[in-house]
């Protein structure tokens, strides 16, 4: 994928401006909240609507919680954790949870005290929760019976949380406490988040480290009543179907920023019907979209790959959109999906579009209905959203910037700003941007003057279309030459023979780095480390050239989906040494 190089010749864009180097987005802003004293959740509350109809369903029981039952257990919950446990402002609560209909009510109640959540992969390993334990140094741990035996002992007082709130009197494993804090009197709206604003902090969110290690990215109220209006409600108002007759299946981990900003904070101020899965089993899925006529399935990759898998191929004649992110989607999957389900509006968020463009370019697919957004959790998940139409289909673009975002394209080396149709890294300004890391962990570096450095590589088009081309950190630089991997990977997955694919860095003494490529052959296949390096230099510059590659059985991948890199490096060290680690 090569930039619009006409689009230098533009003398003037609206969305940028040559003077300051500014892109700002084509979406008219949005007014948000000016009073400083306002937190989330007196914001959240004010959009819940009034009616009574189920707001959150646990997929397995059919247990509901209404509008009416949700307010009243957020506000219970928050009483009872301030005045029996003196959870307020200054306090940091971590959620060992998995998703239940108790996840949103007891990040929204913590919210509510004063204090901080923070958010943990229930699956995490006993050393992992120790470390993140350290790290946030937490006055209290929510947590469910199956995760309390990870903790270590006496590390902070501990609250056993169920998946329902339905008593369940013969479980001995039951933490009867619980129900005890939420017979509390409930909060007032006045005493609601009293003593915090919009700047001070709500939750500490931890990025994915897929290229590092794991960071505390600390986001405020403001960043998260940003979410609410320029991701989930803007999204919402780009359709005419009213957004409460929309049902969501919740398969998506809460505890990461996408499945947060979703179903425990955002979709429940348009009084969506979210339908909670505990943990995601393709059987029970399709069970739950027949069963509750699921209209929005909001996924990773995996999860579409699963779906795909099913054998007989599955009718899910409710789903009326499914939206993938966190990670880049392959053109195969993406062929193979919408040829399953022509139906359905597909989204791409959150992730690298580069194999999309080649996905649709046949005929069949240019017509079909395909949407796309960028975020990251530094981000709060805010940073573009955009829709193919008739006049403009751009299949490989995230789309346009948000409502009230800016942002600039910096040159890698001089930090001059870049105009449309020049790569740079991608820097953001807006009101979801983070504060900061936890324990200021690499700030300097990722914030400038409220500018976060995305570390993402990037360019705009002349029609103010956002193209992410790769990672900083993950660009090879081979004799002064900077490579993305994403291009190489754009070439090689097209060839018949390869079925996966990813690029990293390995050392050269001459060259500085050389590009790797670590392939997945489709079954049967003879194809050759010399075919593949010579399949690529027929169709990239010369310093573009792969000069090693690497057969594999797998790519290894987070469970998002996202390609871990630093293990594929790793694997090389390890060659180099003698071990064997891929």
């Amino acid at each position: 994928m090569q930039p619009d190089a006409a689009a230098t010749a533009h003398p003037s864009l609206s969305f940028y401006s040559a003077a300051t180097g500014l892109y700002s987005s084509l979406h008219p802003p949005l007014p948000l909240p000016s009073d400083p004293s306002l937190s989330l959740v007196p914001h959240l509350f004010s959009h819940l609507p009034l009616h009574h109809h189920s707001l959150l369903v646990d997929a397995p029981t059919a247990a509901t919680l209404s509008c009416a039952d949700f307010r009243r257990l957020v506000s219970s919950l928050a009483a009872g954790l301030r005045r029996r446990l003196h959870i307020a402002r200054g306090s940091l609560v971590l959620l060992l949870l998995p998703n239940s209909l108790t996840f949103p009510v007891a990040f929204l109640a913590v919210l509510a005290t004063g204090a901080v959540a923070t958010t943990m992969n229930p699956s995490s390993a006993p050393a992992e929760i120790a470390a993140r334990l350290r790290d946030t140094a937490p006055s209290l741990v929510l947590a469910s019976t199956h995760n309390a035996a990870k903790l270590p002992p006496l590390a902070a007082p501990l609250v056993l949380v169920p998946d329902t709130f339905q008593q369940q009197h013969d479980d001995d494993q039951f933490d009867f406490f619980f129900h005890a804090l939420l017979e509390t009197d409930p909060e007032t709206p006045v005493e609601m988040g009293v003593g915090v604003g919009q700047d001070d902090a709500a939750a500490v969110l931890y990025s994915s480290g897929t290229s590092g290690r794991s960071k505390g990215v600390v986001v405020t109220h403001r960043n998260l009543i940003a979410m609410v209006e320029l991701f989930v409600r803007f999204e919402a108002s780009q359709y005419t179907r009213p957004a409460r007759d929309n049902v969501y299946l919740a398969a998506l981990p809460m505890f990461h920023v996408y499945g947060l900003s979703l179903f425990a904070v955002g979709l429940l101020s348009l009084g969506c019907t979210v339908v909670v899965m505990r943990r995601f089993n393709v059987d029970d899925a399709v069970k739950a979209i027949r069963k509750y006529k699921v209209t929005h399935l909001p996924l990773v990759p995996p999860i579409m790959s699963a779906l795909l898998r099913a054998n007989p191929p599955l009718e899910l004649d409710s789903l009326l959109q499914v939206s993938s992110g966190a990670a880049p989607l392959n053109h195969t999957l993406i062929h193979h999906f919408l040829h399953a389900f022509p139906h359905v509006d597909f989204i791409q968020l959150l992730g690298n579009s580069i194999y999309v463009e080649w996905a649709l370019k046949s005929p069949i697919y240019l017509h079909a209905m395909f949407a796309k957004g960028y975020g990251m959790t530094e981000s709060t998940a805010v940073g573009t959203r955009g829709f193919n139409t008739c006049k403009h289909k751009k299949y490989a673009s995230v789309g346009l910037l948000a409502p009230n975002m800016h942002a600039k394209i910096v040159h890698l080396e001089s930090g001059s700003c870049l105009p449309p149709g020049s790569y740079g890294e991608l820097w953001l300004h807006g009101p979801a941007i983070m504060k900061g890391y936890l324990n200021d962990d690499d700030d300097a570096f990722t914030r400038k003057d409220g500018w976060l450095r995305t570390g993402d590589i990037a360019y705009f088009d002349s029609d103010g279309h956002l193209f992410i081309v790769g990672r900083l950190k993950d660009t090879i630089k081979y004799k002064g030459f900077q490579i993305a991997p994403a291009d190489l990977e754009a070439v090689l997955i097209r060839h018949p023979e390869i079925v996966d694919v990813a690029v990293t860095s390995d050392e050269d003494e001459e060259a500085g780095e050389i590009p790797v490529a670590f392939v997945v052959r489709k079954s049967g296949s003879t194809l050759s480390c010399t075919h593949v390096m010579e399949y690529v230099a027929k169709q990239v510059a010369s310093y573009k050239r792969v000069r090693k590659v690497i057969f594999v059985e797998a790519i290894p991948k987070s469970a998002a989906g996202k390609v871990l890199r630093r293990l594929l490096k790793d694997s090389l060290v390890d060659a180099s040494s003698g071990r064997s680690r891929l």
